[in-house]
């Protein structure tokens, strides 16, 4: 999957990452915007470390007093203020293969912003995602403020979110974190062990956070890592890998049927990739027998039913997928594609169709280009 395609998977959403979110997805990805959100800063915070890397470049490269504490099936690695980057407290969240999944940065007496327009200037462009109280919250001798607002930008493969207060050349710094995004629901800013760090009695918006079970929590981390994994977001696509982090997720959903249905689904997909076909086709079935109506589901399993020679299953998966949601580009162009070999007409059909889908989205251009020469040669 290219990055376009990675960046049309992005999850835009303030609320905590559900179990059957679609955009979570691998080759499964609704067509978005073609543009990203702005997010040049001229306050460089992740400059020494990066998402994606190893667990010994935070230890080797912070040499403050780093503090190791468990985050669900991984480890957080907390620098405390002011030893951290501009005098914040910094921490780290590594995976249990020991990569960096997310950074955070907590600005508890607040970092102002004045002289950094370039930040100031994407902050401005953007649209806040949401906001919550920040009672009791010092900035400074003379200064206090109650409102706390989110943003969230990023690029192909990340999400930057940051919590400020104030506005224009007043903005005030409170919070930041730089997140790989399949765990963007599970390092956002809003959720109450993040925020609680700027102040226990932070008052958040009663949607904003779904507690979950500790259980849960891990069988979220492991999707995230799954994905991660699979889709190659530190570079090697690790199949195995990513198989492995859905079994574990599979195990820690207990009754939750949604987390179960993902979990096989994803787990088909990793198996999809390495190229154990009729595996993969047994669990997008588990997956669709306990969730039965998910394009997403449909749409995979009628891929991997093309790929196992079995067209006529392929078709029937396909349409339902488009019968279930008419605006599925990428259903509609698997579907255009499986109806070649036996039927034209309704192939040229379904290529026009996902063709108009998708007008004016750059990250399917290349796709558009592949539709548009299969029509000619199939009217001629």
């Amino acid at each position: 999957m290219s990055d376009p395609q990675r960046a049309a998977q992005r999850l835009w959403t303030v609320f905590p990452v559900l179990f059957g979110m679609a955009l979570l997805l691998g080759g499964c990805a609704e067509t978005s915007p073609s543009k990203l959100p702005p997010s040049e800063s001229d306050l460089t915070l992740l400059t020494t470390v990066h998402l994606c890397d190893a667990k010994t470049a935070v230890l080797d490269k912070r040499h403050g007093s780093v503090v190791t504490s468990p985050w669900g099936s991984g480890e957080e690695l907390r620098l405390p203020a002011p030893e951290g980057t501009a005098g914040s407290e910094e921490s780290y969240f590594v995976d249990e293969d020991g990569v960096v999944a997310g950074a955070l940065f907590v600005f508890t007496s607040g970092l102002k912003l004045k002289p950094f327009p370039v930040l100031r200037k994407t902050l401005s462009e953007l649209r806040p995602a949401m906001e919550f109280y920040l009672s009791s919250m010092e900035l400074g001798e003379d200064e206090h403020s109650t409102s706390g607002t989110l943003f969230m930008t990023g690029d192909e493969k990340s999400t930057t979110q940051y919590v400020v207060t104030g506005e224009g050349r007043g903005l005030t710094l409170m919070m930041a974190s730089f997140t790989l995004d399949p765990y963007v629901g599970l390092m956002s800013p809003q959720r109450p062990e993040f925020v609680s760090r700027l102040t226990p009695s932070t008052k958040l918006p009663a949607h904003a956070v779904r507690d979950k079970p500790a259980e849960s929590y891990v069988a979220m981390q492991e999707l995230a890592r799954g994905q991660a994994n699979q889709l190659g977001f530190c570079g090697e696509r690790r199949y195995e890998r990513a198989a492995e982090a859905f079994q574990k997720a599979l195990s820690s959903c207990g009754t939750d049927k949604t987390c179960m249905a993902e979990g096989h689904h994803r787990l088909g997909m990793a198996l999809e990739g390495q190229g154990k076909l009729e595996s993969a086709r047994d669990e997008m079935e588990r997956s669709l027998t306990i969730r039965p109506n998910t394009p997403e589901v449909l749409n995979n399993l009628g891929t991997v039913y093309g790929k196992l020679g079995d067209r006529d299953k392929a078709i029937k998966t396909f349409e339902r997928a488009v019968t279930l949601r008419p605006n599925y580009p990428l259903a509609r162009y698997n579907l255009a594609e499986a109806y070649e070999a036996v039927n034209g007409k309704r192939a040229i059909l379904e290529y026009e169709t996902y063709i108009a889908l998708v007008e004016g989205v750059e990250e399917e251009a290349d796709r558009v280009f592949q539709a548009k020469q299969r029509v000619k040669a199939l009217k001629r």
